[in-house]
């Protein structure tokens, strides 16, 4: 007898696209092709839904490209790789390789109309692992994305309060002085590694969950239960809430960003141009992974959201569109970055300044200083810069013996300073804007712009990980709110890990070194499946076909030729930087409440290879598979799928399920 397996097998890819059930008939097994609005019983056929317009599609994914990380990184980027050198370089890789790789992922997604797993297996039966190494990939990083909501919803309650917790170092019980710990360094970064993080010394000093963050980490996972329990047409509805929120907030702190005292110093750093490094190859992979980030390629969502479009539809246009408003969003959050960076540089400094004045007044008195040295009586109210001009003005003998005494208040030092990672949000930010008047509304803001941006990029990558589970298993699909209460459940108990006095530690090796390496591996594998092993010009004149209108054959020839090369020379060079680099990270050292640099464990270079097998070793297993099982390694045409199958009659199909026993191809499932 033979089974639903058996009737794909003979159909051939060929038909896979189109076969969206097979229904039993007394001992035949009839294929039934289904419409795409058509609403049928779950348990006998599956109806793929629809976004409910296209103008929710792009919303959706422009909410998963629009991560909170990009909010900090890109201006970082522009800061330490020669400003307007930096953007150029992001202009020619996003057009190269950014926008034709993002065209791809969703040309897949809308000509297969199946689950990232399935699409990549029709495409070539040799690469069905990437499907499964991108689904590793998202759930991985969603088990430690959300506790970044659950900072920021910690943060976003705090700020509700009269007197935010941060302003101020706590004082002691029964005592009427300061936390000592808090005293000798600024009062947010104690309460961010101290109160919020409870951070412990080392990456392998473990420790109970931090009691503070428990409470925010499950709200945020409720949360996220919500926005998605009801599918995509739940999610439509939210993104019309989250991304408007978002850009009104945007708007609005971009304002205010501009009139804060030395926002004129940060966005001077606008105009930086420096030629040189356009011959840094450094710069030019930092950029490429900026683009890769940027855009979310690599984990799935791009395929999955454009497998619910209803065909045709442009997504070369969609490609554009995207990629353009990620990059305009970029553009717009640099100058409100620069101008609070500015405004806090200008604090740091200033208040550099008052405190060496104060020192040096007291020095002179005891006479272990010259009078000389006697600073001017206004000095606490003048900036920085009157100090340091008044310090260049003296002796040189006068000024050498102050400057053992003194620390150096130097603005540009102060504003290179700032790293990226949480450093901007939770530590130079909330530092800036608690001088600011109304310093609660703003910071409000800024949360609640941090929490939209976050939960959208959540929203994406579980989504990535639901579709191919809900469209591979009916119990899935039939018990959809109790499967994601069950997978909801199981992140939550796993993500309990990065709550840890330590967990923040891995956060930062996850992002920085575990995560970059397997996405370019998947991109470059995605790529060559389409390019190479189906054939681009194939695929680009199946897609014309459909849109009824030609496509350019660029797109051939950076699917063929650019894309694999520019993924291969980033993959090295970044495996060369981190084998030169020192394997170091920032930690809190609670004996000096100061961030040090602390080599990482022996043990972690052991996890992070483990981690990157984990991840990618779906693509060569399958590789192996396939090959031993004789399958062939370029598949047949894809013509008779999709909108050019909707004129086959549904007998013509059954007909097809009832031929000979030989296969019309190797199978797909």
């Amino acid at each position: 007898m033979s089974t639903g397996r058996d009737v794909l097998h003979v159909l051939g890819k060929e038909y896979a696209p189109v076969v969206r059930c097979v229904v039993k008939k007394g001992t035949r097994f009839q294929v039934k092709k289904t419409a795409l609005l058509e609403k049928e019983d779950s348990k006998s056929c599956y109806t793929r839904p629809v976004w409910p317009s296209k103008d929710t599609f792009i919303l959706s994914l422009l909410g998963f490209s629009l991560r909170a990380l990009n909010l900090w990184r890109f201006p970082y980027l522009w800061l330490h790789n020669g400003g307007w050198s930096f953007f150029l370089i992001y202009l020619v890789l996003l057009f190269v390789v950014g926008i034709p790789l993002l065209f791809l992922e969703m040309a897949v997604g809308q000509r297969m109309r199946q689950y990232s797993i399935f699409s990549w297996a029709v495409i070539s039966p040799w690469f069905g692992g990437v499907g499964f190494s991108s689904l590793t990939v998202s759930f991985i990083t969603a088990m430690y994305l959300n506790v970044v909501n659950a900072w920021i919803l910690f943060y976003l309650g705090q700020s509700f309060l009269s007197f935010a917790p941060w302003r101020q170092c706590p004082l002691l019980k029964n005592v009427s002085s300061f936390d000592p710990e808090c005293a000798r360094t600024a009062p947010s970064m104690y309460f961010w590694y101290r109160v919020t993080l409870r951070a412990s010394d080392r990456i392998e000093d473990r420790g109970p969950p931090s009691v503070t963050l428990l409470l925010p980490f499950l709200i945020a996972w409720c949360l996220v239960g919500i926005f998605m329990v009801n599918g995509i047409r739940t999610i439509a509805k939210v993104e019309y809430i989250l991304i408007p929120l978002t850009t009104i907030n945007v708007i609005l702190i971009f304002v205010r960003s501009l009139l804060l005292p030395g926002a004129q110093s940060g966005l001077q750093y606008l105009t930086l141009m420096k030629v040189s490094y356009m011959y840094n190859i450094r710069s030019w992979v930092q950029a490429g992974v900026q683009v890769l980030c940027a855009l979310g390629l690599g984990y799935g969502p791009a395929v999955v959201y454009s497998s619910y479009v209803d065909q045709p539809s442009n997504c070369l246009n969609d490609a554009f569109i995207l990629a353009f408003i990620n990059l305009g969003f970029s553009i717009l959050v640099s100058p409100f970055i620069f101008s609070v960076l500015g405004f806090w540089a200008t604090l740091i400094t200033q208040n550099c300044a008052a405190k060496n004045s104060e020192l040096l007044l007291k020095l002179v008195l005891e006479g272990k200083l010259p009078a000389e040295a006697f600073p001017p009586s206004n000095m606490q109210t003048l900036p920085a810069s009157v100090f340091n001009s008044w310090l260049n003005k003296l002796s040189k003998r006068t000024k050498n013996m102050v400057l053992k005494y003194v620390t150096e208040c130097h603005m540009e030092k102060q504003f290179m300073k700032v790293k990226e990672g949480p450093n901007f949000a939770f530590l130079a930010f909330i530092e800036a804007m608690s001088f600011v008047p109304g310093s609660a509304f703003w910071s409000i803001l800024f949360f609640l712009l941090l929490l939209c941006l976050e939960m959208n990029c959540m929203i994406g990558l579980l989504q990535s990980i639901l579709t191919p589970l809900q469209d591979t298993f009916a119990f899935c699909r039939n018990h959809a709110k109790l499967f994601i209460v069950f997978l909801f459940g199981l992140l939550f108990l796993c993500g309990i890990f990065f709550i840890e006095p330590a967990g923040v530690y891995y956060i930062v090796l996850l992002v920085d070194y575990c995560m970059v390496l397997p996405i370019i591996f998947i991109i470059t594998f995605e790529n060559v499946a389409v390019s190479w092993a189906y054939g681009s010009r194939r695929f680009l004149a199946e897609l014309g076909t459909l849109w009824n209108r030609p496509i350019h054959p660029i797109y051939h020839w950076l699917w063929c030729y650019v894309c694999p090369a520019v993924l291969t020379g980033l993959f090295i060079a970044i495996l060369s930087f981190q084998i030169m680099k020192n394997f170091t990270y920032v930690a809190w050292d609670s004996s000096t409440s100061r961030q040090v640099y602390r080599p990482y464990p022996s043990w972690v270079l052991f996890l992070m290879i483990s981690i990157f097998l984990i991840i990618t070793l779906p693509i060569p297993l399958y590789f192996v598979y396939r090959y031993t099982h004789c399958t062939l390694f370029k598949p047949r045409s894809l013509d008779g799928s999709l909108t050019s199958s909707r004129h086959k009659s549904e007998d013509q199909l059954t007909e097809a399920s009832q031929a000979s026993s030989e296969p019309a191809g190797p199978s797909v499932v």
